[in-house]
């Protein structure tokens, strides 16, 4: 599993994907965090914080995660590698297992140059040090969690189809589905026990409350548990090319 891992690594920074993960998202949450008037505006906001970048952040992987993971069995399948892919002594959940790690790894690394940010914050605070290091932290792990639900959405819908663009379009309408439409759907529930109940279907739920620095056992059980329902899923979609 970890050659294809880092096979799936090397793909990613052997072409522009890679790097133009990274750049977008610095560009956009650095130009809308410290350039671009509004109330995400940090210095214009007044506030030693970093809730801007985890509002706009989740939107903006919503479409960066489906780049990512929209080449990783549909070129597969569009060049017929995945037949020999699956003769390898590896097993489909493996293969799975290793793309989508490699996925969320370049998430992580997307992440990563945040640290700027927070500390920009820290220093900028009055007096230096007014950040609330433990909602901060629980937020950065709260969209890295969020990413890792993206990506499994992402992993799933590139085994269906050998077109990249669908694979992509399918990854982001299904990402947007379980941030917004959940949420958007409790809305119009008749009473409040159906509201909560689809509401807790959405990530947004579960990432609001982890973002505010509450780690609770049930928010995990769902991070978690929604990526393993889309591994499987797509394990069982590249099973059952062999069944054909």
């Amino acid at each position: 599993m970890y050659p294809l891992f880092k096979k799936e690594i090397r793909g990613f920074f052997s072409s522009p994907t890679g790097y133009l993960v990274i750049i977008v998202f610095l560009a956009v949450t650095g130009l809308c965090l410290w350039v671009f008037p509004g109330v995400l505006n940090i210095p214009e906001n007044g506030y030693a914080s970093l809730e801007g970048l985890f509002y706009i952040a989740p939107w903006v992987f919503l479409f960066l995660a489906p780049a990512v993971t929209m080449r990783s069995f549909a070129e597969e399948i569009k060049t017929g590698t995945i037949e020999l892919l699956l003769t390898k002594p590896v097993s489909e959940g493996r293969i799975v297992l290793a793309k989508f790690l490699a996925a969320v790894a370049l998430v992580a690394l997307a992440l990563l140059p945040c640290a700027v940010y927070a500390v920009s914050v820290w220093r900028l605070g009055n007096p230096p040090g007014n950040l609330d290091t433990g909602a901060t932290f629980g937020a950065a792990i709260g969209l890295l969690l969020l990413g890792g639900i993206y990506a499994a959405i992402g992993t799933f819908t590139s085994t269906l189809t050998d077109s990249q663009v669908v694979a992509f379009i399918s990854a982001a309408a299904g990402c947007f589905i379980f941030y917004e439409g959940f949420d958007a759907l409790s809305g119009v529930m008749a009473s409040a026990a159906l509201q909560d109940l689809v509401a807790w279907f959405g990530v947004k739920t579960h990432y609001s409350s982890v973002s505010r620095g509450v780690i609770d056992f049930r928010d995990m059980a769902y991070f978690f548990g929604v990526p393993a329902i889309f591994l499987l899923l797509a394990r069982l979609r590249l099973q059952s090319r062999k069944w054909k």
